[in-house]
């Protein structure tokens, strides 16, 4: 099969203390990146906030912004069209007075705003309150034709859930992207073992962002350690930091996704007629 190279770049980084000091130092990391030749890009779970999920306090819905009218996206899209890349980028959505989403808008290389993922599943366990914050995502599963070629998103918890990963791999998704806000003692184990896994069943590459750092919220403690799963459930040269800020840029021939899907066909043996008990229980 042909190389298909793709220059991918995940940004951690840990939360400054205010919302514009957190987005300027963002736009920073994405020029860095394009600067290193990265072609695609996208940044931690609602990036321009503190995970404010925590704690439930009505007070943190401020944080919202419109998509694609607000200022972070309308930022982004300015920052995409200047350096060239495709960025995905995740925010917490406003819809109207007591309608609110975690989602990503993915831009386009020329600065064209392409759409949005909402995340669907939402958890509500200690400290990750997020039904108090957000309605379940009601977009289905959207894959974004980009300059790098077929893109998808899925959100943090969503990742425990292989049926959305199998929907963006049937719809095309060639790289799937999932940022994240996941803490030390919660989940560390799973992060290493999930993203590989879904790239596997589902033969194409995941970009996995975490956090990074405390927040001076009570049970922050965000170990960053973002990567790329390529197809073979492999990890694409290392991951970042568990401590620091860190752009990553990986190399990711797309052309292992062919070559993969042609050796395990797990696409052509799939059986759905008899998967039916799974969406009727």
């Amino acid at each position: 099969m042909s190389k298909q190279m793709v220059s991918a770049a995940l940004v951690q980084s840990e939360w400054t203390g205010d919302q514009e000091s957190m987005v300027e130092k963002n736009i920073s990391y994405a020029r860095d990146a394009a600067e290193q030749g990265a072609q695609v890009l996208c940044f931690q779970e609602i990036f321009n906030s503190p995970y404010f999920c925590t704690v439930q306090d009505s007070d943190n819905y401020s944080w919202a912004e419109p998509i694609p009218d607000g200022p972070t996206i309308q930022r982004m899209i300015a920052v995409a069209k200047e350096t060239g890349m495709v960025m995905v980028v995740p925010i917490y959505e406003v819809v109207d007075e007591g309608t609110f989403f975690n989602a990503a808008a993915v831009i386009d290389a020329d600065g064209t705003y392409l759409g949005k993922y909402r995340k669907t599943h939402i958890p509500q366990v200690l400290g990750f309150w997020e039904k108090f914050y957000f309605r379940p995502g009601n977009l289905g599963y959207p894959v974004f034709d980009t300059a790098v070629g077929r893109i998808g998103v899925y959100i943090c918890y969503d990742r425990h859930f292989p049926e959305g990963w199998r929907v963006l791999g049937l719809k095309g998704a060639r790289i799937v992207f999932n940022p994240s806000a996941t803490t030390r003692g919660h989940s560390k184990h799973l992060w290493q073992l999930e993203q590989p896994a879904a790239a596997v069943a589902n033969e194409y590459f995941v970009g996995a962002i975490n956090r990074v750092g405390a927040e001076d919220l009570e049970g922050t403690d965000y170990y960053g350690s973002s990567y790329f799963a390529d197809p073979r459930g492999e990890i694409v040269g290392g991951t970042a930091s568990d401590t620091e800020d860190e752009v990553l840029i990986r190399q990711l021939d797309l052309g292992m996704v062919e070559e993969v899907r042609r050796y395990w066909a797990f696409y052509r043996d799939r059986r759905p007629e008899v998967y039916e008990e799974v969406a009727a229980v």
